[in-house]
């Protein structure tokens, strides 16, 4: 293509920048929205399999396999069976078996989840790239009653080493009971992991054993309100779940099969990769909703773009004239007119990846906080330029009408006496 074309399509272009500055907001927008969407889904996708990592199984009472990943992982429903702590030894002494982290729910510190497991939690459990949890402050618990803060409770509500707070039994809404005989005391504090872990606070199981002795049905019987800490009520009779790691992957299914087929009790053990990708499965109609929306907005742009070139020929008449007049092929008119769209398509792409990189960077801390997802400011992904290629090419189909009709007009004007 002859540079002065390209030139000649850029002034032409610039000559009506004010008409064609809604086409390119449109177009912007909607290069926001689709690549937006493109770039939270990946990134949602790796919030998700980021949560759970090096873990090999997740066994819990016989149910559905979503709700035990839900209230394991992401600390979401509360769970209504439990397994035995017997069961659980019973499983860690299998061949193959290199470590169990019993998981116990059903507490809570102003909304936020209390878990109960071992200290092999803060050993064993991984997440992202098998990356494991590391202590911007302080350390694992030392006494019977202390707790392990995520970095979103502490920063929402201001705990650090030292800080005391008290449980209430269940999600903490209306009528929950304090568990203000024991105050629990933080003895460290986890560094951000963009997962559930985030909101989460840890003790240990002993210590949600001796809350509730002396409970039954989620409520202390009569004079026994306080919670006991003698030892033989520190040792958890009943988990809700528990994280299994094995010495070697393949010996998972056999595994499998043993949980499934307990004898003890009904038992059941999920492959938390395979019941992640069902949960992700669910979000497919969502995600399809959104992707159609925006590429509707991108078909609305490049159909008000092609009006705008359209309008415009009749008042460029005599212009696309006078270039045939001067040696302009019909062809290098066809040409010119693509070159336009192509270039105000360009200038949209360019405005609406900015826009996005924009609010990436403004708003990826805020979100982080808030909802646990990180957006990353990285290199554009494959999918993501098959949408940027997507557009453009949408818009040289969309610029070839106004391009015939360009033909027509200057092909008539130049076998015109009177053009």
């Amino acid at each position: 293509m002859n540079l002065w074309l390209l030139n000649l399509a850029w002034r032409s272009a610039w000559n009506r920048r004010f008409s064609l500055t809604f086409t390119v907001v449109s177009i912007a927008l909607a290069t926001l929205m689709l690549l937006g969407l493109e770039r939270a889904r990946n990134d949602l996708r790796s919030h998700f399999v980021s949560a759970v990592s090096g873990t090999d199984l997740i066994v819990g009472a016989r149910g559905g396999q979503l709700p035990l990943l839900l209230y394991t992982v992401f600390h979401v429903g509360t769970p209504t069976n439990t397994m035995k702590a017997s069961s659980v030894e019973a499983i860690a002494a299998q061949p193959g078996v290199a470590w169990v982290v019993p998981i116990v729910k059903g507490d809570s510190h102003r909304g936020y989840p209390v878990m109960g497991t071992s200290p092999g939690y803060f050993e064993h459990v991984r997440y992202g790239l098998k990356q494991p949890l590391v202590f911007q402050s302080g350390g694992p618990w030392v006494n019977a009653f202390d707790a392990v803060l995520g970095a979103e409770v502490a920063d929402a509500l201001g705990y650090t080493v030292s800080s005391q707070l008290t449980l209430a039994h269940g999600d903490g809404g209306l009528n929950a009971i304090a568990h203000d005989d024991h105050p629990f005391t933080v003895s460290g504090v986890l560094v951000r992991t963009g997962t559930p872990v985030d909101r989460s606070i840890l003790v240990s199981t002993q210590a949600l054993s001796a809350l509730h002795a002396g409970w039954i049905g989620g409520r202390p019987l009569p004079g026994q309100g306080k919670a006991s800490v003698l030892p033989g009520a520190l040792q958890p009779v009943t988990v809700n779940a528990a994280l299994i790691g094995l010495e070697r992957r393949a010996a998972v299914f056999s595994l499998q099969r043993y949980i499934n087929s307990f004898q003890a009790e009904p038992l059941m053990a999920i492959l938390p990769g395979v019941t992640l990708d069902e949960l992700w499965g669910l979000l497919t109609p969502i995600e399809s909703t959104l992707g159609v929306m925006g590429w509707l907005i991108a078909a609305v742009s490049l159909a008000g773009l092609m009006s705008v070139i359209l309008t415009s020929l009749n008042e460029r008449r005599r212009e696309l004239a006078i270039l045939r007049s001067v040696g302009a092929r019909p062809g290098q008119i066809v040409l010119l007119v693509s070159c336009e769209s192509l270039l105000v398509t360009l200038v949209g792409l360019l405005a609406g990846s900015i826009a996005l990189f924009a609010l990436i960077a403004s708003l990826g801390p805020w979100l982080q906080t808030r909802a646990g997802l990180t957006l990353s400011l990285s290199l554009p992904t494959p999918s993501e330029g098959i949408i940027v290629l997507s557009i453009i090419a949408a818009s040289l189909l969309a610029s070839l009408i106004p391009a015939w009709r360009a033909y027509r007009v200057t092909l008539a004007d130049g076998l015109s006496p009177s053009a």
